[in-house]
């Protein structure tokens, strides 16, 4: 049979690549363990079995990764300017990598990079919210890095639950990091270490590294030397790849990162190597408004946007609710949920010190709460029953730890994304529904 490159003939059919360039056949997919759906949005639902017992009962959601629902979210002139901003603009089609305007306001109103960072407009992808970076991401990691499907990326031992499933749906294996709880799992150079070395001994490398900072779930911090120290230890490891996820870094009674100097921790040589992830999402409560931006090596912006071109384009809307909250000064744009959240950090680890609870509480939207011996007292494997429990009994949502990885199941997520009063007096009725469990 005749393939492209030969004479064809109208009646012969023809690859779209050369031959050689074919995709291997394989049946892993047939092979691959079912990808769960996420049960984060599915946790507010047992909230209404509480609601139907007690009509009149006060509940509360520290389920929550989205201010938008716990708190303001948006600030209504920000939208009202995005609007006018789609007024203007039209409803055509933008770039792949988003727009012109976006880019440039990421790089001059937001991040304020200089010369020096080695960093332009070119450099800026926009996305359509972070999975949809995060994806691209991954995928950029796995054609570039070391062109194979099936190598690993690492994330943390109790990672975001879609950093379980967004790597293994697209070809990538993923590698929970050796880490102890009481350091909120946090990476070390001797776990990055590890982590190669199994991937080897699994006939694998290492396509990536997620460093998530503040970290989700657990709410952990690493200092900007901290956070460069572990990607230079993994590049040197061979690690193809360093993602930085910041989606959280504005939610901080602390400074949020600086690209300039970050991008100094790093040799010119090495600065190709290294992605970073940020939006709007959640310093901004806006979930639903879906853009986030990824900020890479020329290289991997235009690999990413070829293939978005075939794919997903970001809408130019989120893009303008970006631009006018850049254009405004973040800092101002964001005081909406940071200044609450902030707050409430505060106050949460106050009250949960003089609870004598165990608990992880850095920065960010989320508090780590260890439940271990009130899920023996209940006779529970994991937390999993008992974030049921709290929801249905106490009118209490809280995530998991077991939905995020079996490492986190004697533990809870506890979002205080919320109101000081609202944070405060959902954390009393936690150590009121596990108290009752003792009874």
């Amino acid at each position: 049979m005749q393939h492209m490159g030969e004479l064809e003939g109208p009646d012969i059919p023809a690859t779209v690549v050369p031959v050689e360039a074919l995709i291997p056949v394989s049946d892993h997919v047939g092979r691959m363990t079912d990808i769960p759906p996420s049960r984060m949005f599915l946790i507010k639902k047992s909230l209404a079995v509480y609601q139907k017992k007690y009509p009149t009962g006060a509940v509360f959601d520290a389920s929550q990764g989205d201010g938008g629902a716990s708190l303001p979210g948006v600030p209504p002139e920000i939208l009202e300017r995005a609007h006018a901003l789609q007024l203007e603009h039209g409803s055509a089609y933008d770039m792949p990598y988003g727009c012109d305007e976006f880019r440039k306001a990421v790089v001059e109103d937001y991040w304020h990079l200089g010369e020096g960072s080695g960093l332009s407009p070119v450099n800026v992808v926009a996305t359509v919210g972070g999975r949809d970076a995060l994806l691209k991401a991954y995928g950029a990691m796995l054609g570039l890095g070391h062109g194979r499907t099936g190598d690993m990326i690492i994330v943390s031992r109790v990672p975001w639950i879609s950093y379980n499933w967004g790597p293994y749906g697209i070809g990538a294996n993923v590698l929970l990091a050796p880490g102890v709880a009481e350091d909120g799992w946090i990476f070390t150079e001797d776990s990055l270490k590890a982590c190669v070395e199994y991937a080897a001994s699994l006939g694998r490398k290492v396509a990536g590294l997620v460093i998530t900072c503040p970290d989700n779930p657990t709410g952990a911090t690493l200092s900007a030397k901290r956070q460069a120290a572990l990607g230079r230890a993994a590049l040197r490891l061979g690690v193809a790849f360093v993602l930085f996820d910041w989606m959280y870094h504005y939610v901080t009674d602390e400074a949020p990162m600086n690209l300039n100097e970050f991008m100094q921790e790093f040799e010119p040589e090495d600065r190709g190597r290294v992605m970073f992830l940020d939006g709007l999402t959640k310093s901004l409560g806006a979930s639903n408004v879906r853009n986030a931006h990824l900020i890479t090596s020329k290289e991997v912006a235009s690999f990413i946007a070829a293939r978005a071109s075939h794919g997903v384009i970001p809408s130019y809307h989120s893009m303008a609710v970006a631009i006018a909250a850049y254009s405004m000064g973040y800092q101002n744009a964001s005081r909406s949920i940071v200044e609450p959240t902030n707050a409430s950090r505060m106050a949460l680890r106050s009250t949960l010190q003089e609870q004598g609870l165990t608990f992880v509480l850095g920065q960010g939207y989320y508090s780590f709460i260890h439940v271990g011996r009130w899920l023996q007292a209940a006779g529970w494997d994991d937390s999993e029953p008992l974030g049921l429990h709290l929801a249905e009994e106490h009118g209490l949502a809280v995530v998991p730890g077991a939905f995020f990885s079996r490492f986190g199941g004697e533990w809870i997520r506890f979002s205080y994304a919320t109101p000081v009063e609202r944070t405060i007096s959902a954390a009393r009725r936690l150590k009121e529904g596990l108290d009752a469990l003792m009874a």
